[in-house]
């Protein structure tokens, strides 16, 4: 009996082995199984709540999914294998879907797509006529705001100025008008983007037009400031001339020739600028050589005195000369006297004032030196000396008068466009 239960021990002991092995094995394929058997349906699942995937099937053996049909398009065939191998459990992905060539089919997606595209559009149609009821309102004021003339004609010193700030407010009111309809949309923010690709506009368009837009700017500066007035005598840069007018792009002067010149405000707003009619008061000055024998003292009170005796010179300020430098040929003079420019006419008073000096100069035995040596041919000839005048002639203003009669004609023929005002504030 002893044997028998001893045999029996050895044969259960190496059996045992084989059958947990065996046991083993038939537990870890019904569990492979069962895992395929749930990648396939949480497969199947997902296509489904996708939509689109409706010939695609699924097998799955031993993690490996298997993928097979068609769709639509590349791109969603393509997504497959991202989405399968995010399921837990699956070891490799075999895509063997590819894009149908049914013509329908692929069509379908695209009708869906406008179907569910007009019916936002039909939804969102209202909310969209009161936003762009609501901008209208709020540019229509703006604009009417715009068009009253008597608040703006009074803020700015000239039309172009007071066009400027109606073209602002409409910009305001517009601006105004799009944040509130984006607003009411639930779209603001698509202004940031809006404004950016303005910004980025403006400035790509203000370095194409760099001096246009200097140009622009000094033109409102200049009517601010007012540096001159029409029928004022300026130079700028150099150029001499009555002021005509003033327009947005460029100063337009009638030199004393009759010309016309035309200079662009931004050149005008950096350039020196020389005012003559600012005052009344004008002085003009030229220099004389007399001899190095004469008494400096007495000549120099004989010249200032006959020049303060002209009628048309100023008692205040009042003549004056001095001794400037020595020549070789002689002692050169400084004379100056003050006119009333609009009585006199500077470069006539300037001329008599000069002749007077000579006849006075000479009359007193002073000799007027002269540098050049000349030889005379003649014959035994007697002439008689010249006589000189010694009568004041006029040197009223009439030239200046007449080119600001030319002035004022011209500003009467076109009235279009002036920045300067009468009234203004002048600088």
């Amino acid at each position: 009996m002893r044997c028998f239960v001893f045999l029996l021990s050895l044969i259960l002991a190496f059996s045992a082995p084989a059958m947990a092995q065996e046991a083993t094995g038939t537990i870890a394929t019904e569990n492979s199984t069962a895992q395929d058997a749930a990648i396939a349906i949480r497969m199947r699942d997902i296509l489904a709540a996708l939509g689109g995937y409706g010939d695609v099937t699924v097998m799955v053996n031993e993690g490996v999914v298997t993928l097979r049909g068609t769709t639509t398009s590349t791109t969603d065939a393509l997504a497959l294998d991202a989405l399968a191998a995010r399921i837990e459990g699956v070891v490799a992905v075999r895509n063997q879907v590819s894009e149908t060539t049914d013509l329908a089919e692929r069509l379908d997606p695209a009708l869906d797509r406008f179907r569910a595209r007009f019916d936002q559009f039909i939804l969102f149609l209202p909310l969209a006529l009161i936003a762009a009821t609501v901008f209208a309102v709020i540019v229509f004021i703006g604009f009417a705001i715009a068009r009253m003339r008597r608040p703006w004609e009074r803020l700015a010193p000239n039309q172009f100025i007071a066009e400027i700030y109606r073209q602002l407010v409409r910009i305001a009111f517009v601006i105004f008008g799009i944040v509130i309809a984006l607003d009411i949309l639930n779209a603001t923010a698509l202004l940031g983007t809006i404004l950016g690709a303005a910004g980025i506009i403006g400035l790509a368009l203000g370095f194409a037009v760099r001096d246009t837009v200097e140009n622009f700017i000094a033109s409102v500066m200049l009517s601010f400031r007012q540096p001159f007035r029409p029928n004022d005598t300026v130079e700028i840069n150099g150029d001499q001339g009555k002021v005509i007018r003033l327009t947005s792009r460029a100063t337009i002067l009638l030199s004393f020739d009759g010309n016309h010149i035309r200079i662009p405000n931004a050149t005008v707003f950096k350039s020196r600028i020389i005012n003559y009619s600012q005052n009344v008061e004008r002085r003009f000055k030229f220099s004389i050589v007399i001899d190095r024998d004469a008494d400096l003292q007495a000549t120099r009170n004989l010249v200032e005195n006959t020049v303060q005796a002209l009628p048309f010179i100023l008692t205040e300020p009042a003549a004056q000369t001095w001794i400037e430098n020595l020549h070789a040929a002689g002692v050169e003079l400084v004379v100056t006297g003050w006119i009333d420019q609009n009585e006199t006419s500077p470069v006539r008073a300037k001329g008599e004032a000069l002749r007077q000096v000579k006849l006075a100069i000479q009359g007193a035995g002073v000799s007027i030196p002269d540098a050049t040596q000349s030889i005379l041919l003649t014959r035994d000839i007697v002439r008689p000396d010249p006589v000189e005048s010694t009568k004041v002639d006029a040197v009223d203003a009439s030239e200046d008068a007449s080119l600001e009669r030319i002035v004022s004609a011209e500003r009467d023929m076109d009235m279009t466009e002036d920045l300067l005002r009468e009234d203004g504030l002048k600088e």
